[in-house]
């Protein structure tokens, strides 16, 4: 065989790869001519190049979709849930949640300065040796907390400030506060574990967005159920995140793996804040508006996971980049379902704040829907009632409950209305 015809063979070769648009790799092996010596020199016009044409396959050749069956395609985009995928591997930064979780700090410092056990308690408080940034005892709070009246100075929810006195900026500013130490750990636990897996996933502008939009419906919601003793929702926003993932777990349950350990992690979170809910202080139907907020919005913010590795085709006349084809999918895909998630939440929005602006109370049609929000126990009172008590002023403070008798002496002889107030439905409760 000449070289010439070596060489037509070659470019055959190099035609019908091209043609058939294969991401292989050929080598070309020419075998040595045998060496010149008397004993083949008679063969010497008879010497053949022997061409090896080795097939090899590239270990991360991407196959087009129309090779691939359905469920071929599928496993191959499946990817771990959130919950099970390290953060350092992950492409986004998670700055927006970051940022709430400082506000919730902030909220919580400015909470205590109000509070200022020290001073407003004469020094009747939980540990002591934060002198100014003390708690309130496990009595009065048992989230080692703030006081009553802190709470309802710094923009808790209470029926008689929010619907006597119309003052609606206390559903802005309730969603920021925490009830207590207790309350401030669990909560902010929560949201960094999962808000940070989920805006590493979705992105720090679908998550904000979810993230307020559920601190504000929740908080909506509990102003609907809101009794005469102050609330805080922090937790409505937690839960709607918690709600997100589980609409975003349902929407992409075919693209999941881990994903029964997904949603009980996710039903575990979910319970904990809603038995945090029965312990006064926190508001619980916040979590209900805050969990039907972040599932309906969940359809209509998330997509199908991103794939975590950038894969290219390059193995033929084509060249294309798959994971910009797979963001275009995740962007447009089932307009029906996010469409009919927004209408929903929409009306369901527009109702919630048109209650609220006529100062509708569901308590008054609902005489059981308050043990939802509080369970009383022997460690704490649910009741919101008004209670009066008379102040024997002596060497020492005694207070004196009208309602039901009890009295409890103090050792200090002075105390501002606002600690009378909570004094007073301590001993009467």
């Amino acid at each position: 065989m000449d070289h010439h015809r070596l060489s037509e063979m070659c470019k055959t070769k190099k035609n019908k790869s091209l043609i058939s648009l294969s991401t292989t790799q050929y080598s070309f092996h020419l075998s040595k001519p045998p060496e010149f010596s008397p004993e083949n020199m008679a063969n010497t016009s008879k010497f053949q190049s022997q061409v090896e044409i080795k097939q090899q396959c590239c270990p991360t050749a991407l196959r087009f979709s129309t090779e691939l069956t359905a469920d071929e395609l599928i496993n191959e985009e499946r990817v771990p849930f959130p919950f099970f995928r390290p953060l350092s591997q992950k492409r986004a930064n998670t700055w927006i949640i970051s940022l709430f979780v400082i506000l919730h700090l902030g909220a919580f410092i400015a909470t205590m300065i109000v509070n200022d056990c020290w001073e407003n308690s004469h020094g009747d408080c939980a540990l002591k040796s934060l002198r100014r940034f003390s708690f309130q005892p496990l009595l009065e709070n048992p989230l080692l907390g703030p006081s009553a009246s802190a709470l309802d100075e710094i923009g808790a929810l209470r029926e008689t400030l929010l619907t006597n006195n119309h003052q609606l900026w206390r559903i802005f500013t309730s969603p920021w506060l925490h009830a207590g130490l207790f309350h401030l750990i669990i909560n902010l636990s929560a949201i960094i574990f999962v808000g940070l897996h989920l805006e590493q996933e979705f992105g720090p502008s679908r998550i904000g967005v979810i993230y307020i939009l559920s601190a504000f419906t929740g908080s909506l919601v509990a102003s609907l159920f809101v009794q005469d003793r102050p609330s805080v929702c922090s937790s409505g926003a937690l839960v709607g995140l918690l709600g997100t993932m589980l609409s975003g777990l349902i929407r992409n349950w075919k693209y999941y793996t881990n994903k029964f350990a997904g949603l009980v992690a996710t039903m575990t979170i979910l319970m904990t804040s809603l038995v945090l809910g029965l312990i006064p202080y926190v508001n619980n139907f916040a979590n209900f508006g805050g969990f039907m907020s972040g599932f309906l919005l969940g359809f209509v913010l998330l997509f199908r996971p991103q794939q975590e590795k950038q894969t290219q085709n390059k193995g033929g006349l084509f060249d294309f980049d798959a994971k910009h084809i797979v963001k275009c999918r995740n962007t447009f895909d089932k307009p029906v379902q996010r469409g009919a998630a927004l209408v929903i939440f929409v009306f369901l929005l527009a109702g919630i704040i048109m209650a609220v602006l006529h100062d509708i109370n569901i308590n008054k049609y609902c005489s059981w829907c308050h043990y939802f929000d509080c369970i009383p126990s022997k460690w704490w009172s649910c009741t919101d009632e008004a209670f009066h008590c008379e102040m024997v002023n002596s060497e020492h403070l005694t207070l004196s409950c009208s309602n039901t008798g009890r009295f409890r002496v103090l050792p200090f002889n002075n105390i501002s209305e606002a600690r009378f107030q909570d004094m007073c439905n301590l001993i009467c409760s």
